[in-house]
């Protein structure tokens, strides 16, 4: 997209965030342009171009802009600033660096840049002089918090180049020339830690080849025994107000196998994003011993920000997402909530009076969805080491309903489900994914099959089917239950009911607040669901249903006991012999037993 000079312009027409400029020359789609108003520009991005006239959305407020206000455009897309320091620093949608802004309120047309430009890094060099590398090889790394951040070749740069010079480990700042390559036709490139790259442009620094399918243990076991994801792989959590999206985000991003976590939370209400600047910092990371915020970076956009940059929050957390996966690092990325980046997309489509889809939103929803969520995936990088994003985003649906047009659109591209159920929200359980409608996909693949076969065990996948099979039988006896009455059906129907409760209340739930219970280790999952799988298919001998209930409370106490306790340590143990004591004495005696 280079040009001679730069395009100029002036407006024409303003409806809100969307302003009408016409341009004296060449403009691109989706280009960054500035539209000066006083002594401000306020930042703007090209997302329609007819004619001599040109659509802007402003990431900034538009009040007082006035039509006649000049334009320059910039010859450059949205783009994200990469290199070292991205991490622990809280940015919002256009990687504006929040902590250097001065006020408690954000200045209309104040950046700030995403990097400290003065702070010295320990450079290692990973490459030597000669060595031939493409976009995306390392040259070398820096130490990162607790990570090791890799510096590459530019991802725009195309072709093969080789290496003339790389410095020598000391310190750098990250505009510092830190290697030399020289291309195909012999030209010299100065390579610092920096680096730039589009947004919307997937970064593709990556080579094809059959992906593995390893299991994400992120320690929530609704997630983890009953619906898991995949490295890689996406999901995504809608649910109404109140039933613990959040809660159930923050608990996946301490928990999961992940080397850096990225939060975008890309329109929620003010405070629930104060909530993560507050909260995040403090939590300690289980996997490092230092704190989460360290491997984890924050993009932030209020519901009363413009809706212009809702969109950009998004796409910028998920480029910076694949610049770490390119470092061959693992990412999580949780997005909070995806509903206010496809209502930003509506309005925007509503103002440019596009043809409307269901509920108003654009006609396209379902593909710019498709095309967002396939941006996460598990990756072989040139040097052949592995990296991946786990996508997992949340949806709010107007009044929880699950058949709006996001929900629906989302469920069509991603993998795994994980409804919330207001029912099991207001009866406090949590995290209050509804077991029967969540599913994950990924138990279909014969890979991932094979997978929970050679890690987990031969009949594991038997073990989920048959525990959301006592789930659904539950369900479907309570109905009967609430219909006819306690005494109006067969104790056997009591059993199963609380048989499914038992599955419910020992497996389902989970105190995210617990030190113990709030994470838990596979190995562990294994051994409760076989215990509790192991009760369901017992028989008891019971005198009437309320003889049923009192005694599956009293099972189910101790397997809550067992829950906050270390796995095999003695408070285990001894709760284990507890409930070993208690089923024997009510066991039905077998047949054998019963003749002699």
């Amino acid at each position: 997209m280079e040009r001679d000079k730069k395009t100029t312009g002036t407006v024409a027409g303003i409806v809100a965030n969307l302003v009408i400029v016409k341009a004296d020359g060449p403009v691109a789609q989706n280009e960054i342009c500035f539209i000066k108003h006083r002594d401000e520009r306020l930042m703007a991005e090209v997302i329609k171009v007819q004619g001599i006239n040109t659509y802007l959305q402003v990431f900034e407020s538009t009040r007082g802009v006035r039509i006649g206000s000049e334009v320059e455009f910039e010859n450059y897309m949205l783009e994200v600033t990469l290199g070292p320091g991205i991490l622990s620093r809280n940015y919002d949608g256009l990687q504006n660096d929040l902590d250097k802004m001065d006020g408690i309120f954000l200045k209309r047309g104040e950046y700030t840049d995403p990097l400290n430009r003065e702070n010295k890094w320990k450079f290692k060099p990973l490459a030597k002089k000669g060595d031939k590398v493409v976009a995306g090889s390392w040259l070398g790394e820096v130490e990162e918090n607790i990570i090791s951040h890799k510096i590459m070749v530019p991802f725009k740069m195309e072709g093969n180049y080789e290496v003339k010079s790389i410095a020598e480990a000391g310190e750098y700042t990250v505009d510092e020339t830190v290697a030399v390559v020289v291309d195909g036709e012999g030209e010299e490139h100065s390579l610092t830690m920096v680096q730039k790259w589009p947004v919307k442009l997937p970064i593709r620094s990556y080579i094809d080849k059959p992906r593995p399918f390893k299991l994400l243990e992120t320690g929530v076991r609704c997630i983890d025994t009953l619906n898991p994801i995949t490295e890689g792989g996406t999901g995504f959590i809608p649910g109404a107000f109140g039933t613990g999206k959040t809660v159930l985000q923050h608990a996946i991003s301490k928990q999961a196998e992940a080397d850096v976590v990225i939060i975008a939370a890309c329109g929620e209400r003010a405070n629930e994003v104060v909530e993560v600047f507050t909260e995040f910092p403090e939590l300690d990371d289980p996997r490092t011993g230092k704190k989460l915020i360290e491997r984890t970076t924050i993009i932030a956009n209020t519901s009363n920000m413009p809706v212009a940059a809702r969109e950009a929050s998004v796409y910028t957390a998920m480029t910076i997402a694949e610049y770490y996966r390119s470092m061959g690092l693992r990412v999580l990325l949780m997005a909070d909530s995806t509903s206010r980046w496809a209502q930003a997309l509506r309005e925007m489509s509503n103002r440019l009076e596009e043809l409307p889809g269901p509920d108003a939103f654009p006609m396209d929803l379902s593909a710019v969805i498709s095309n967002f969520y396939s941006r996460a995936g598990f990756v072989y990088l040139p040097n052949d080491k592995t990296g991946s994003i786990t996508f997992i985003g949340t949806v709010s649906p107007a009044g929880g309903n699950l058949k709006e047009p996001v929900t629906e659109n989302t469920r069509k591209v991603a993998r795994c489900f994980y409804g919330l159920s207001q029912d099991r929200a207001d009866s406090k359980r949590y995290p209050a994914v509804d077991a029967i409608e969540s599913y994950s996909k990924y138990l279909e693949y014969p890979e991932v099959q094979k997978n929970l076969k050679e890690n987990v065990g031969e009949g594991w996948l038997d073990s989920v089917l048959k525990a959301k099979d006592i789930l659904l039988r539950g369900k479907e006896v309570m109905e009967q239950i609430n219909i006819l009455g306690d005494d109006g059906v067969p104790i056997e129907f009591h059993d199963m009911f609380w048989k499914s409760e038992l599955i419910d209340f020992v497996i389902l739930q989970q105190d995210a607040f617990d030190k113990v219970d709030a994470s838990s280790s596979m190995e562990r999952q294994k051994y409760m669901l076989s215990s509790v799988l192991e009760v369901a298919d017992s028989q008891f001998e019971f005198k009437g249903f309320e003889d049923v209930s009192d005694f599956y409370k009293e099972v189910i106490n101790i397997y809550k006991q067992m829950n906050y306790s270390d796995y095999e340590s003695d408070k285990f143990t001894k709760n284990e012999s507890e409930l070993k004591s208690l089923l024997e004495k009510r066991m039905k005696p077998s047949v054998s037993e019963s003749n002699v």
